[in-house]
């Protein structure tokens, strides 16, 4: 969690004095590094949990400051957005059972935290990229009412200019939208984990953890969809890189690192080449009162917190981030964060993912001493976009110029290495073998979160509409997360998951249709009554050049101008601005469907384009109400079908219960075997 108490520069002169700090700042830290006055003791590993608050319909729910108010742990503390909240997991010492520790305390704060939810009638969810959420949820009404978000936004705000923020996603669908603010970084929660590194091993280490990013990746990918999209196999990568980027398209060839990325280049000196290089790359964002000399303090041999450094280097999002912090010991330490892990699908699989990343950063050493004489860099970051674009089903490039799958190099060497590197550090073996066989059944079934998300997808989408499909996931995620089960022996999401489900607060974007086809004003009537008949549709927008909506053509106003005279097709000029309709009524992407409804009834209109800034973005129409409704009477009668059979059950049970006399024994005793069999499925449900 950054830094709170900071701002946007309120002049030249307070950004200078602010640039003064951050250089002492290396100075004292170089000064540090030289004096070697870290702590080289026990290493340490720790973790932050990002989490995702939904209402009972499985959408954001912007209640976490309500949440944190009520539950009163400080180990809580809030996100960027209203929806989301952060949860600090202590550090362990590196050994023994320290990951089931780091298990059972993550446990334990999530029921604290459901105790609380269960209360304000709303839920927690861990996933990578929740998979309801939607644009209408990004606005600025949901960034938490905090100083440091509200100049973290205006700080990428002024440094973008106006631009708004585009999104450019390509995978099994494409997403291709704009946002008005950076606060479609929200979108993305993860499982952070912290390693603890001693200065002296700092570059190796961090080498390593670039070249071994792309197949960490491939084991946890959780984040497939985005806004009722298929996209990457962890979309989290693509899109934080897009939310958060600065740089402004130009016509020159100019080289520009976007604030979050994989890094240029191996690391060749030491931990300061990595600050220096996010110090001249990156514009100040945001700046802080600071009340200490670090400099002078390291001369005193005092121990500086280094605030400057820390609070820019808050705003670069490096996928390996370096880290520096003070221990309880008053001595400062050096971590490597890693941003790249997704949050879910189980705390289990969270911290088996850690396991596999930890393990294999402290083996790798053993098995190849110098990552940078035997990988190409480039294909280290290949490796990575590739990976999460495609996830376990792609060929990576390793060491030595070795191809294989990313499936085998986990199989045959990075669970191996990982293994070798908790015992190395005398991780008991009962954790080991716990996690590191969550890890082999997840690969071998290549069943990642990701996986089991576009397979339930497949499989539902052909029963029922895409905003079902997403609140059966959402709600089958919520469900099987609280069994702590890890993924791959999940059986995928049914629409008995959301046999409760009432679309109540649906909005028009989570249910019009957005591939549309349409006209414009200048066509002639035969095209757009041939695609009507194509696509069987019977209302066609008509646009404009530029996106704007124009009208409005139906196929009773085409039926109209084809029977109303015998005419010479050769000689006819009429076009389609001349038959449709120019007034049209329309609705917005944000309006709930109560809305939609009453202004289809009260205009007795067969649809309602979807009109957005005044560009057209969807059209709902008649068939899209009969779809819900249809889905609706489902539910009911699902319900209803499981009532029944309940009340029925009870009355044999009562009936069961009742004393009977011996002729009643012997005529029933048939029913014994029936009765235990229906009171064990009555335990297993």
């Amino acid at each position: 969690m950054g830094d709170l108490n900071v701002r946007i520069a309120n002049n030249q002169l307070d950004l200078n004095e602010f640039t003064r700090h951050l250089l002492k700042d290396i100075q004292a830290l170089d000064l540090m590094l030289k004096k070697d006055y870290f702590d080289n003791e026990q290493m340490h590993i720790g973790a932050e949990q990002e989490i995702c608050l939904v209402d009972d319909h499985g959408k954001p729910s912007a209640t976490a400051l309500e949440v944190l108010e009520t539950l009163d742990n400080e180990n809580f503390t809030t996100e960027l957005a209203r929806f989301n909240v952060e949860c600090n997991l202590e550090p362990q010492p590196f050994k023994g059972d320290c990951f089931s520790k780091l298990e059972a305390e993550t446990l334990n704060l999530l029921k604290e935290l459901e105790k609380v939810t269960k209360k304000q009638d709303i839920d927690y969810i861990l996933t990578g990229i929740l998979p309801t959420i939607r644009k209408f949820d990004l606005t600025t009404d949901n960034i938490t009412p905090l100083d440091r978000y509200y100049a973290l936004m205006n700080a990428l705000k002024k440094l973008r200019g106006d631009e708004s923020y585009e999104l450019k996603i390509e995978g099994i669908d494409e997403l291709n939208t704009t946002q008005d603010t950076a606060l479609v970084e929200a979108c993305n929660t993860s499982f952070q984990v912290h390693l603890q590194i001693k200065p002296k091993e700092f570059v190796a280490k961090y080498n390593v953890a670039m070249a071994i990013s792309a197949p960490i990746l491939a084991a946890a990918c959780n984040s497939p969809m985005l806004f009722n999209k298929r996209l990457w196999s962890e979309t989290r990568i693509a899109l934080f890189r897009q939310s958060i980027d600065t740089r402004i398209s130009s016509e020159h060839l100019r080289e520009r690192s976007p604030r979050v990325m994989f890094g240029n280049k191996w690391l060749k000196g030491s931990i300061l080449d990595l600050y220096r290089e996010d110090i001249m790359r990156f514009r100040v964002l945001l700046t802080t009162d600071i009340d200490e000399d670090a400099l002078k303090m390291v001369q005193e041999e005092k121990t500086p917190k280094l605030r400057a450094l820390n609070v820019h280097n808050s705003t670069v999002y490096r996928w390996n981030r370096p880290c520096y912090g003070v221990s309880p010991n008053g001595k400062p330490h050096l971590r490597i964060e890693n941003r790249i892990l997704p949050a879910g699908p189980t705390v289990v699989d969270e911290v088996a993912n850690a396991a596999l990343w930890i393990g294999t950063m402290n083996a790798f050493e053993d098995t190849y001493s110098d990552v940078t004489e035997i990988m190409e860099f480039d294909d280290a970051r290949a490796n990575f976009m590739n990976v999460a674009r495609h996830g376990l089903r792609i060929d990576v490039k390793w060491v030595n110029g070795k191809k294989m799958s990313v499936k085998d190099l986990l199989l045959n060497e990075i669970i191996p290495m990982a293994r070798k590197g908790l015992q190395k550090a005398k991780v008991s073996q009962t954790d080991i073998d716990k996690y590191m066989g969550i890890i082999e059944g997840r690969v071998k079934s290549e069943q990642t979160g990701s996986s089991w998300m576009l397979q339930s997808y497949s499989k539902l989408i052909k029963q029922t509409t895409k905003e079902e499909v997403m609140t059966a996931i959402t709600v089958a995620i919520a469900a099987k997360q609280k069994n702590n089960q890890p993924i791959h022996t999940w059986k995928l999401a049914t629409i008995e998951d959301i046999s409760d489900w009432q679309p109540s607060d649906l909005l028009v974007e989570e249910f019009m249709d957005t591939d549309l086809f349409t006209v414009t004003e200048d066509d002639v009537p035969e095209f757009a009554a041939d695609i009507m008949d194509w696509q069987r549709i019977r209302y066609l927008p008509v646009e404009c050049r530029d996106g704007v909506l124009g009208g409005l053509i139906s196929s009773r106003l085409l039926l109209r101008h084809f029977n109303s005279q015998q005419r010479d097709i050769k000689n006819d000029v009429t076009t389609v601005k001349d038959l449709m309709i120019k007034d049209v009524y329309t609705v917005s992407p944000e309006a709930n469907i109560h809305e939609a409804m009453d202004l289809m009834r009260k205009h007795k209109v067969g649809c309602l384009p979807v009109v957005a800034n005044n560009n057209l973005v969807g059209i709902i129409t008649e068939a899209n109400f009969l779809n819900i409704t249809a889905s609706l009477l489902k539910r009911i009668a699902e319900r209803r079908r499981k009532r029944k059979e309940q009340n029925e059950k009870n009355e044999q049970l009562k009936n069961a219960s009742k004393p009977q006399n011996i002729k009643d024994r012997e005529i029933k005793i048939e029913g014994i075997d029936s009765l235990r069999n229906m009171l064990a499925d009555g335990e297993e449900e």
